[in-house]
């Protein structure tokens, strides 16, 4: 069969690249379509992958709609273009190119997500276009109907499932210099077009985070754009490829990034995220509130926040706690690779086998 696979953001990479890589050995044929940035462009040139890069046009942040407009509509001609030449058999990705030329070329678009619709309205433009929607089983819940299908995980858990990642301790404490605990700090910039009005980490409350974490914990703070004036001596610049490795030894993570902090739940490590997002993302708040593996906190709750990283901080033995947490998730969830791959390769009869009988997906552990 012949995928082809649409990405806009590092994190579309990382939840298909195990999925593409057994396609490929499984003698498939798979073609990615990616948005020309910095981080996605490294994370490809480092794999085998049949990659063909996107130029979009330069962010305007002062009507951030008609710049998401514009985009899409060029996208679409692009995507049109090039599925003359590939014919892909599916189309699977996030974005939103794939469900409109999908439908305008009787092409099956299966749209990978986990944002609720409540976070990410703009879900009830495109959702409505795409042949079937894959999402978490804690995501958009009793939404879009026999459209949806869904599984007992995260898209985290396509590469960060033991399964598929192993932590490697020597790879990273190479990188820095002092044998203290380290901690993660990452700021995004927050400028997609959900993001609008949303606010995440000031400088004065990376200033109290320092401070309370300075003397006993290295501080490494990843910047999305130009690093902050002041803190250039706890910027880390991160080996896209070994990001998952420093977060999985990180003693905390805090962040205003939903990403990142399900992926250090993911790996056992205690996370903290701090945005106007908290409460509103499915996932999110499984991983909170069942899990107990993170925590989040809108902003006006800087004190508590604050005190939470204190808390955070003081206990020595919480990576071990967090492990312990983490088995339990995993007894619980799949390993979502796998059920990508047999989803897709199996389609359009492996969607009929969940409508009839959803606890199939317990066979890909």
């Amino acid at each position: 069969m012949n995928f082809l696979f649409v990405l806009n953001h590092p994190a579309h990479f990382h939840l298909f690249k195990n999925p593409i890589n057994i396609l490929l050995i499984n003698g498939h044929k798979c073609k990615i379509i990616a948005r020309e940035k910095d981080v996605l462009i490294n994370l490809l040139q480092n794999t085998r992958f049949d990659y063909t890069l996107i130029k979009e046009p330069q962010r305007n942040r002062k009507n951030i709609f008609l710049y998401s407009i514009i985009n899409l509509i060029k996208k679409d001609l692009f995507v049109s273009k090039f599925i003359k030449n590939f014919k892909p058999d599916i189309m699977v990705g996030t974005d939103w190119s794939i469900t409109n030329v999908g439908r305008l070329f009787n092409i099956p678009s299966i749209v990978f997500n986990e944002d609720d619709t409540k976070a990410t309205p703009e879900n009830k433009i495109f959702y409505p276009l795409a042949h079937n929607l894959i999402l978490p089983d804690c995501c958009d819940v009793g939404l879009w109907g026999q459209k949806r299908i869904s599984y007992a995980g995260y898209h985290e858990l396509a590469y960060l499932h033991p399964n598929s990642f192993t932590y490697e301790p020597n790879l990273v404490r190479k990188f820095i210099n002092s044998n203290k605990p380290y901690i993660i700090v990452r700021l995004v910039k927050l400028t997609a077009s959900h993001d609008i009005g949303k606010v995440g980490l000031s400088i004065n409350l990376l200033r109290e985070i320092i401070k309370i974490a300075q003397d006993k914990f290295e501080i490494l703070i990843s910047f999305e754009g130009n690093i902050i004036d002041g803190f250039e001596k706890y910027s880390f610049k991160f080996d896209p490829n070994l990001m998952h490795q420093f977060m999985a030894g990180a003693h905390l993570v805090i962040g205003d990034s939903q990403t990142m902090i399900a992926e250090a739940s993911i790996l056992g490590t205690p996370a903290i995220r701090f945005n106007d997002f908290v409460g509103k993302l499915g996932y999110l708040e499984e991983l909170e509130k069942r899990y107990n593996l993170s925590f989040g906190y809108k902003t006006n709750q800087e004190k508590d926040f604050l005190n939470k990283i204190e808390e955070l901080l003081s206990n020595k033995d919480i990576k071990e706690n967090w492990h312990n947490k983490l088995n339990i998730l995993l007894e619980e969830k799949i390993d979502a690779a796998k059920f990508f791959v047999w989803l897709l390769e199996n389609y359009p009869n492996s969607i009929k086998i969940m409508q009839e009988n959803p606890n199939h997906q317990y066979n890909f552990r």
